[in-house]
């Protein structure tokens, strides 16, 4: 649960619901000061850079990291996660462990943390906090009451079937619209379903097994189990076959379906729409975004066909899918062993902290990011980062008009646009009131079902109103950053102004090569394949002449193919066109932030042998090191529009002809590109 929905945003890693798996708070200044800008055991000197640059910058890094059994991928993102974990459980120990005023944030927070800490509690708990909502299932004797049990799913960002939220008018940015979805399926993604092959099918029975064993731990018999089972994976199946791939979903022409509430009754006419938006608690539909309706369709001529007990069974699964992980041991370890070991190839689960502690600040996010800035963040790093993304938007502009395969017209409104990206660092201006928010000392579980539920009625809220530009995408404590194309705005939370990325005392080659990047990285999103397609007010708006549009998709290809050409285990090769944006903004990044340190770079002295030219693509690629499993790989192809860091690094580096110069690469090694097969965009 606590799901955030991103639909166009752009992230330099995986966009995914806030957790401090993957949102964790910074290193102190001390830590920064002392830890070393680039350190050669990081290196494998025995490696040719000109043959593979990745293992070369990242071959003893990764020897020394070797992946821990609770991980599917372990690089650069996860070591600053774990060294910045210890602080952040620290952060929250003080409080859990010291009394709070009744209703208070520091209450919540401690309330909520203390009970899923409590094992022997949810295992002596059992189902009894979550057996009103199986009973509700049960006794549905019709399809009105199915309909409404749906509504109260949606309220809790709970979607089986589809999904309802809030977000701005992709044509009108500054209004906030209805918007549905596709949704409610089991497995990752719609390809699951669908592929062909001897690994997806693998899959699938491991996946039909897991649905058996977790209705057998409801107490149904294998029978009952196995017929559950196979109705609901039959379902799933029929559904996703009518579903939008995954590239076909990046393109906002084909999400972007104006209805009024007229309108969705004609399209799925099987629905009694008033009664759902009732369920909801919305009073009024004015304008909605139908992201996918001939899914929409289809789904509701189901919702009217299929059998009450098959709706009834798959209820249940969506239920006890969603609240797996925060129910006794038995279901969360069967729900690992199917979503964590075969999905993704680990062999154990995190900590039980780290997992609870995510699971808190998904719910209080900016509650506990408050607490963070306060005592972690530096403001002269704010400061220093206000001052390079000045310099990069510099550089961006001038490499925008020097294009030759761009036209004046074109160029004149994407300097228009580039002047318009509006900067946020480090945290918001405005903290979120979580007053609303019921944590009550009663068990883990419901209060990760009241947390979401508090989600949507706060997403709920924005409907039909102005957007507030104030708001943030991500909490401070996330080591990510992102572009919104609606928004046309650059954003990097606090937590990731600290090494590998951002180093207070580090050379300018390091802090270019690193952060430099990642600021580039953004700033090309509003320039790449999707992004391109709103204009600097952040409204669905072709700017483009036919001419410069068509030139770039040229250009575009050439990734495409480059990346296509990838094989990622095995004979599974990467997904060009899936990865083509983050690809996009990855090269332009380096192009970027390296034109940018050439005007602050003082001198070309060496620094543990290495020329600051050097040190710059050093830095870049220390960002992507990382250790991954093949079954890890394999998800990810299917369903990261991010590449693997590998070819993160050595994919883009080999467009890049001033890394040719810095490490004398030249025809006949293998991160050699003739000229004529180099990617030139941005």
């Amino acid at each position: 649960m606590n799901k955030q929905i991103n639909y166009g945003v752009g992230c330099l890693f995986t966009c995914v619901a806030l957790s401090l798996g993957s949102c964790n708070m910074s290193t102190t200044k001390k830590t920064q000061e002392t830890e070393p800008a680039i350190d050669v055991a990081n290196l494998d000197l025995k490696a040719n850079p000109r043959e593979d640059f990745n293992a070369y910058a990242n071959g003893g890094w990764k020897k020394l990291n070797p992946l821990p059994a609770d991980r599917s991928r372990y690089g650069s993102f996860d070591a600053l996660g774990d060294r910045a974990q210890e602080q952040v459980k620290n952060l929250i120990g003080e409080i859990s462990t010291t009394p709070q005023k009744d209703g208070s944030v520091g209450y919540k927070i401690a309330t909520f943390y203390n009970l899923g800490m409590d094992t022997a509690k949810i295992n002596k708990d059992g189902l009894k906090p979550v057996e009103k909502y199986f009973d509700r299932i049960e006794n549905i004797s019709n399809k009105n009451q199915l309909l409404a049990e749906i509504a109260t799913y949606h309220r809790h960002f709970l979607n089986p079937g589809f999904a309802f939220y809030a977000s701005s008018d992709m044509k009108n940015s500054n209004y906030v619209i209805a918007n549905m979805c596709q949704a409610g399926l089991g497995l990752p993604d719609r390809d699951y379903y669908t592929e062909k092959g001897e690994q997806a099918e693998k899959i699938r029975a491991a996946y039909k097994d897991h649905l058996v064993k977790m209705f057998k731990l409801l107490g149904k018999s294998d029978a009952k189990a196995a017929k559950m089972a196979s109705s609901v994976y039959g379902l799933e199946e029929t559904l996703a076959q009518h579903m939008m791939t995954r590239l076909e979903r990046r393109s906002p022409e084909n999400r972007y379906n104006m209805y009024d509430l007229d309108g969705l009754k004609k399209l799925a006419p099987q629905i009694n729409w008033d009664m759902y938006f009732k369920g909801l608690g919305v009073d009024e539909i004015k304008e909605i975004n139908i992201n996918q309706p001939e899914y929409m369709a289809f789904f509701a001529e189901q919702f009217k066909t299929v059998d009450l007990e098959t709706w009834k069974n798959y209820l249940t699964w969506n239920f006890l899918n969603e609240v797996a992980s925060y129910l006794p041991t038995a279901f969360n370890e069967q729900n690992f062993a199917f979503y964590g070991k075969v999905l993704s190839g680990k062999e154990q689960q995190l900590p039980r902290w780290k997992r609870v502690q995510g699971t808190v600040n998904g719910s209080l996010s900016e509650a506990i990011g408050q607490l963070y800035v306060a005592k972690y963040f530096p403001p002269e790093a704010k400061q220093r980062m206000v001052d390079l993304v000045g310099n990069l938007r510099i550089s961006l502009g001038e490499r925008i008009q020097e294009l030759k395969w761009m036209g004046s017209e074109t160029k004149e409104k994407a300097l228009e646009k580039l002047k318009a990206i509006n900067l946020k660092v480090g945290y918001p201006d405005k903290w979120k009131d979580y007053s609303s928010l019921n944590i009550q000392d009663d068990s883990y579980v419901e209060n990760v079902i009241r947390a979401s539920a508090f989600g949507f009625e706060e997403n709920k809220r924005k409907l039909y109103k102005p957007v507030d530009k104030m708001e943030w995408g991500m909490s401070p404590q996330t080591v990510n950053a992102y572009y919104s194309p609606s928004m046309n705005e650059i954003v990097f939370p606090a937590a990731i102004l600290q090494p590998p990325f951002f180093n207070m005392s580090a050379d300018d080659a390091v802090n270019y090569g690193a952060i430099g990047v990642v600021i580039g990285h953004e700033m090309t999103h509003g320039f790449d394949d999707q992004g391109r397609k709103f204009d600097k007010d952040g409204n669905f708006n072709d700017w483009w002449t036919e001419d410069d549009a068509r030139r770039f998709e040229a250009r575009s290809k050439i990734l495409v193919e480059q990346y296509n050409s990838f094989v990622v285990v095995d004979t599974v090769h990467a997904n060009g066109s899936l990865t083509l944006g983050e690809n996009i903004a990855d090269l332009g990044g380096v192009n970027i932030s390296y034109q940018a340190f050439q005007k602050v770079k003082k001198n070309d002295n060496k620094i543990d042998g290495f020329t600051p030219n050097q040190r710059f693509f050093l830095a870049y690629a220390h960002v992507w090191a990382s250790n991954t499993r093949d079954a890890e790989k394999l998800r990810r192809t299917k369903t990261d529009p991010h590449s693997l860091g590998e070819y993160r690094t050595n994919g883009i580096l080999r467009n890049v002809p001033e890394f040719y110069h810095a490490f004398s690469v030249k025809e006949g090694d293998k991160m050699y590109l003739p000229e004529n097969e180099r990617a030139i965009i941005w």
